[in-house]
Protein backbone atom coordinates (compact mmCIF):
# COMPACT_ATOMS: atom_id res chain seq x y z
CA UNK A 1 0.00 0.00 0.00
CA UNK A 2 1.03 3.59 -0.40
CA UNK A 3 1.49 5.70 2.71
CA UNK A 4 -1.76 7.50 1.95
CA UNK A 5 -3.66 4.25 2.38
CA UNK A 6 -1.70 3.02 5.40
CA UNK A 7 -3.49 0.79 7.85
CA UNK A 8 -2.08 1.00 11.37
CA UNK A 9 -3.06 -0.87 14.49
CA UNK A 10 -1.36 -0.59 17.85
CA UNK A 11 -1.27 -3.12 20.63
CA UNK A 12 0.72 -3.83 23.76
CA UNK A 13 0.66 -7.21 25.44
CA UNK A 14 0.09 -6.93 29.18
CA UNK A 15 -0.75 -10.09 31.15
CA UNK A 16 -2.15 -11.64 28.00
CA UNK A 17 -4.48 -8.72 27.29
CA UNK A 18 -4.62 -5.94 24.72
CA UNK A 19 -4.56 -2.24 25.52
CA UNK A 20 -7.03 -0.20 23.49
CA UNK A 21 -5.74 1.74 20.50
CA UNK A 22 -7.23 4.96 21.90
CA UNK A 23 -5.39 4.59 25.20
CA UNK A 24 -2.13 3.87 23.45
CA UNK A 25 -2.57 6.82 21.11
CA UNK A 26 -3.03 9.14 24.10
CA UNK A 27 0.03 7.65 25.78
CA UNK A 28 2.09 8.12 22.65
CA UNK A 29 1.26 11.83 22.60
CA UNK A 30 3.39 12.29 25.70
CA UNK A 31 6.46 10.62 24.24
CA UNK A 32 8.85 11.98 21.64
CA UNK A 33 11.08 8.92 21.57
CA UNK A 34 8.69 5.98 21.49
CA UNK A 35 10.14 4.88 24.85
CA UNK A 36 8.17 5.02 28.10
CA UNK A 37 9.21 3.83 31.56
CA UNK A 38 6.97 2.66 34.39
CA UNK A 39 7.80 0.64 37.49
CA UNK A 40 11.26 -0.16 36.20
CA UNK A 41 10.07 -1.51 32.86
CA UNK A 42 10.68 0.36 29.60
CA UNK A 43 8.11 -0.02 26.85
CA UNK A 44 9.52 0.15 23.34
CA UNK A 45 7.08 1.28 20.67
CA UNK A 46 8.09 -0.56 17.50
CA UNK A 47 6.48 -0.47 14.06
CA UNK A 48 6.47 -3.53 11.84
CA UNK A 49 4.73 -5.00 8.82
CA UNK A 50 2.32 -7.82 9.72
CA UNK A 51 3.95 -10.93 8.25
CA UNK A 52 6.34 -12.11 9.46
CA UNK A 53 7.63 -9.11 11.39
CA UNK A 54 4.75 -8.63 13.84
CA UNK A 55 4.61 -12.40 14.36
CA UNK A 56 8.32 -12.49 15.21
CA UNK A 57 8.03 -9.54 17.59
CA UNK A 58 4.98 -11.08 19.27
CA UNK A 59 6.91 -14.30 19.83
CA UNK A 60 9.82 -12.34 21.31
CA UNK A 61 7.41 -10.44 23.58
CA UNK A 62 5.76 -13.65 24.75
CA UNK A 63 8.88 -15.76 25.18
CA UNK A 64 12.01 -13.66 25.68
CA UNK A 65 11.27 -10.33 27.37
CA UNK A 66 10.45 -11.56 30.89
CA UNK A 67 13.05 -10.30 33.35
CA UNK A 68 14.79 -8.05 30.81
CA UNK A 69 13.21 -4.78 31.92
CA UNK A 70 11.65 -4.16 28.50
CA UNK A 71 8.34 -4.92 26.84
CA UNK A 72 7.08 -4.22 23.35
CA UNK A 73 4.32 -1.97 22.09
CA UNK A 74 3.90 -3.52 18.65
CA UNK A 75 2.43 -1.28 15.96
CA UNK A 76 1.29 -3.19 12.87
CA UNK A 77 1.69 -1.10 9.70
CA UNK A 78 0.66 -2.20 6.21
CA UNK A 79 2.94 -0.02 4.09
CA UNK A 80 6.63 0.73 3.55
CA UNK A 81 6.60 4.50 4.23
CA UNK A 82 4.85 5.02 7.57
CA UNK A 83 7.33 3.01 9.69
CA UNK A 84 10.22 5.33 8.85
CA UNK A 85 8.11 8.50 9.01
CA UNK A 86 6.91 7.53 12.48
CA UNK A 87 10.40 6.56 13.63
CA UNK A 88 11.84 9.81 12.35
CA UNK A 89 9.22 11.95 14.13
CA UNK A 90 9.56 10.12 17.45
CA UNK A 91 6.23 8.29 17.41
CA UNK A 92 8.19 5.03 17.37
CA UNK A 93 11.46 4.04 19.04
CA UNK A 94 12.30 1.45 16.38
CA UNK A 95 10.97 -0.33 13.34
CA UNK A 96 11.40 -3.77 11.87
CA UNK A 97 10.48 -4.25 8.22
CA UNK A 98 13.25 -3.07 5.90
CA UNK A 99 16.44 -4.16 4.18
CA UNK A 100 19.73 -2.21 3.90
CA UNK A 101 19.13 -1.02 0.33
CA UNK A 102 15.68 0.33 1.22
CA UNK A 103 17.00 2.03 4.35
CA UNK A 104 19.82 3.69 2.40
CA UNK A 105 17.35 4.93 -0.22
CA UNK A 106 15.01 6.33 2.44
CA UNK A 107 17.83 8.11 4.29
CA UNK A 108 18.98 9.67 1.03
CA UNK A 109 15.56 10.61 -0.35
CA UNK A 110 13.88 11.69 2.89
CA UNK A 111 16.83 13.11 4.81
CA UNK A 112 16.41 10.64 7.67
CA UNK A 113 19.23 9.65 10.00
CA UNK A 114 18.24 6.07 10.73
CA UNK A 115 20.56 3.12 11.36
CA UNK A 116 20.37 -0.63 11.75
CA UNK A 117 21.40 -2.23 15.04
CA UNK A 118 20.61 -5.88 14.20
CA UNK A 119 20.11 -8.18 11.23
CA UNK A 120 17.22 -10.50 12.02
CA UNK A 121 15.98 -12.53 9.07
CA UNK A 122 15.84 -12.81 5.30
CA UNK A 123 12.71 -13.12 3.16
CA UNK A 124 13.91 -14.27 -0.26
CA UNK A 125 12.36 -12.38 -3.16
CA UNK A 126 11.08 -14.70 -5.86
CA UNK A 127 9.91 -14.82 -9.46
CA UNK A 128 6.35 -16.18 -9.54
CA UNK A 129 3.85 -16.82 -12.33
CA UNK A 130 0.19 -17.68 -12.73
CA UNK A 131 0.81 -19.16 -16.19
CA UNK A 132 1.78 -22.64 -15.05
CA UNK A 133 5.42 -22.34 -16.12
CA UNK A 134 8.02 -24.51 -14.40
CA UNK A 135 11.14 -22.64 -15.55
CA UNK A 136 11.98 -18.98 -16.05
CA UNK A 137 12.97 -19.65 -19.65
CA UNK A 138 9.32 -20.50 -20.43
CA UNK A 139 8.45 -16.82 -19.96
CA UNK A 140 7.26 -15.63 -23.36
CA UNK A 141 9.05 -13.11 -25.57
CA UNK A 142 7.64 -9.62 -25.18
CA UNK A 143 5.99 -10.54 -21.89
CA UNK A 144 5.44 -8.14 -19.02
CA UNK A 145 7.13 -8.56 -15.65
CA UNK A 146 5.39 -7.00 -12.63
CA UNK A 147 7.72 -5.33 -10.13
CA UNK A 148 7.44 -3.48 -6.82
CA UNK A 149 7.41 0.26 -7.58
CA UNK A 150 9.68 1.65 -4.88
CA UNK A 151 13.16 2.22 -6.36
CA UNK A 152 15.02 -0.05 -3.93
CA UNK A 153 12.74 -3.01 -4.57
CA UNK A 154 12.55 -2.32 -8.31
CA UNK A 155 16.35 -2.54 -8.35
CA UNK A 156 16.31 -5.71 -6.27
CA UNK A 157 13.77 -7.28 -8.63
CA UNK A 158 15.80 -6.40 -11.71
CA UNK A 159 18.89 -7.91 -10.09
CA UNK A 160 16.90 -11.09 -9.49
CA UNK A 161 15.90 -11.21 -13.16
CA UNK A 162 19.56 -10.78 -14.05
CA UNK A 163 20.56 -13.58 -11.68
CA UNK A 164 17.96 -15.78 -13.39
CA UNK A 165 19.58 -15.08 -16.76
CA UNK A 166 16.65 -13.18 -18.27
CA UNK A 167 18.35 -9.78 -18.56
CA UNK A 168 21.71 -8.09 -18.04
CA UNK A 169 22.24 -4.84 -16.15
CA UNK A 170 24.77 -2.04 -16.24
CA UNK A 171 27.13 -3.12 -13.46
CA UNK A 172 27.95 0.48 -12.59
CA UNK A 173 24.34 1.25 -11.63
CA UNK A 174 24.02 1.32 -7.83
CA UNK A 175 20.22 1.31 -7.93
CA UNK A 176 19.35 -0.08 -11.37
CA UNK A 177 16.10 0.79 -13.11
CA UNK A 178 14.76 -0.42 -16.45
CA UNK A 179 16.96 2.17 -18.17
CA UNK A 180 20.00 0.23 -16.93
CA UNK A 181 19.03 -2.98 -18.73
CA UNK A 182 21.84 -3.63 -21.22
CA UNK A 183 20.63 -6.95 -22.62
CA UNK A 184 17.04 -8.18 -22.90
CA UNK A 185 16.90 -11.18 -25.25
CA UNK A 186 13.20 -11.82 -24.63
CA UNK A 187 12.28 -8.13 -25.05
CA UNK A 188 10.59 -8.18 -21.69
CA UNK A 189 8.50 -5.23 -20.59
CA UNK A 190 8.41 -3.98 -17.01
CA UNK A 191 5.40 -2.72 -15.07
CA UNK A 192 5.70 -1.39 -11.52
CA UNK A 193 2.90 -1.36 -8.96
CA UNK A 194 2.68 -0.85 -5.22
CA UNK A 195 4.36 -3.73 -3.39
CA UNK A 196 1.13 -4.90 -1.78
CA UNK A 197 -0.49 -5.15 -5.23
CA UNK A 198 2.21 -7.19 -7.00
CA UNK A 199 0.65 -10.57 -6.24
CA UNK A 200 -2.82 -9.41 -7.26
CA UNK A 201 -1.34 -8.00 -10.49
CA UNK A 202 0.48 -11.22 -11.38
CA UNK A 203 -2.17 -12.36 -13.93
CA UNK A 204 -1.56 -9.11 -15.85
CA UNK A 205 1.93 -10.25 -16.79
CA UNK A 206 4.05 -13.27 -17.59
CA UNK A 207 5.55 -13.19 -14.11
CA UNK A 208 5.80 -11.10 -10.97
CA UNK A 209 8.68 -10.37 -8.61
CA UNK A 210 7.20 -10.72 -5.12
CA UNK A 211 8.79 -9.68 -1.84
CA UNK A 212 8.93 -12.42 0.77
CA UNK A 213 6.47 -10.85 3.21
CA UNK A 214 3.86 -10.45 0.48
CA UNK A 215 4.49 -14.03 -0.66
CA UNK A 216 3.74 -15.16 2.89
CA UNK A 217 0.55 -13.07 2.91
CA UNK A 218 -0.48 -14.74 -0.36
CA UNK A 219 0.22 -18.18 1.14
CA UNK A 220 2.88 -18.93 -1.46
CA UNK A 221 5.57 -21.51 -0.76
CA UNK A 222 8.81 -19.91 -1.99
CA UNK A 223 10.67 -23.20 -2.42
CA UNK A 224 7.86 -24.88 -4.36
CA UNK A 225 5.96 -22.05 -6.05
CA UNK A 226 8.71 -19.76 -7.31
CA UNK A 227 10.40 -20.09 -10.69
CA UNK A 228 13.56 -18.57 -9.24
CA UNK A 229 14.44 -17.55 -5.70
CA UNK A 230 17.06 -15.30 -4.14
CA UNK A 231 19.78 -17.00 -2.18
CA UNK A 232 19.42 -16.70 1.58
CA UNK A 233 21.95 -17.07 4.37
CA UNK A 234 24.13 -14.71 6.39
CA UNK A 235 25.79 -13.34 3.25
CA UNK A 236 22.51 -12.08 1.77
CA UNK A 237 22.43 -8.42 0.74
CA UNK A 238 18.89 -8.13 2.05
CA UNK A 239 18.52 -8.97 5.75
CA UNK A 240 15.49 -7.48 7.47
CA UNK A 241 16.82 -5.20 10.17
CA UNK A 242 15.97 -3.62 13.50
CA UNK A 243 16.25 0.12 12.76
CA UNK A 244 16.47 3.06 15.18
CA UNK A 245 17.33 6.74 15.07
CA UNK A 246 21.10 7.28 14.86
CA UNK A 247 21.08 9.22 18.13
CA UNK A 248 19.53 6.19 19.87
CA UNK A 249 21.82 3.48 18.52
CA UNK A 250 23.54 3.06 21.91
CA UNK A 251 20.35 3.18 23.97
CA UNK A 252 20.55 0.33 26.49
CA UNK A 253 16.90 -0.72 26.06
CA UNK A 254 17.12 -0.86 22.27
CA UNK A 255 20.37 -2.81 22.54
CA UNK A 256 18.55 -5.33 24.75
CA UNK A 257 15.91 -5.73 22.05
CA UNK A 258 18.62 -6.18 19.40
CA UNK A 259 20.13 -8.96 21.50
CA UNK A 260 16.75 -10.70 21.86
CA UNK A 261 16.26 -10.52 18.09
CA UNK A 262 19.51 -12.46 17.67
CA UNK A 263 18.72 -15.05 20.34
CA UNK A 264 19.22 -18.73 19.48
CA UNK A 265 15.70 -19.50 20.68
CA UNK A 266 14.38 -17.09 18.06
CA UNK A 267 16.48 -18.83 15.41
CA UNK A 268 14.80 -22.11 16.33
CA UNK A 269 11.36 -20.50 16.23
CA UNK A 270 11.97 -19.08 12.75
CA UNK A 271 13.30 -22.32 11.25
CA UNK A 272 10.45 -24.37 12.73
CA UNK A 273 7.71 -21.88 11.83
CA UNK A 274 8.85 -21.37 8.23
CA UNK A 275 10.41 -24.69 7.10
CA UNK A 276 9.70 -23.70 3.48
CA UNK A 277 12.41 -21.02 3.85
CA UNK A 278 9.99 -18.14 3.36
CA UNK A 279 11.82 -16.69 6.37
CA UNK A 280 15.48 -17.51 7.10
CA UNK A 281 17.51 -16.40 10.14
CA UNK A 282 20.16 -13.80 9.28
CA UNK A 283 22.27 -14.22 12.41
Amino acid sequence: MSSSSASISRRTVIAGGLVSAAALTLAACGSKTGLTEKNGVTTISIGATPKPHVEILQWVQDNLTEGTGIKLDIVSINDYQTPNTSLNDGSLAANFFQTPNFLAQQNKDKGYSLVSIANVHIEPMGIYTSKGYKDVQEIQDGGTIILNNDPANTARGLKLLAAAGLIELDKSAELPSDTDVTSNPKNLKFKTVDGAQVYRSMPDGEAAIINGNYAIDAKLNPKEDSLFLEKGGKDSEYPNQLVVRKDDKDNEHLKKLAKLLNDEKLRDYITKTWPNEAVIPAF
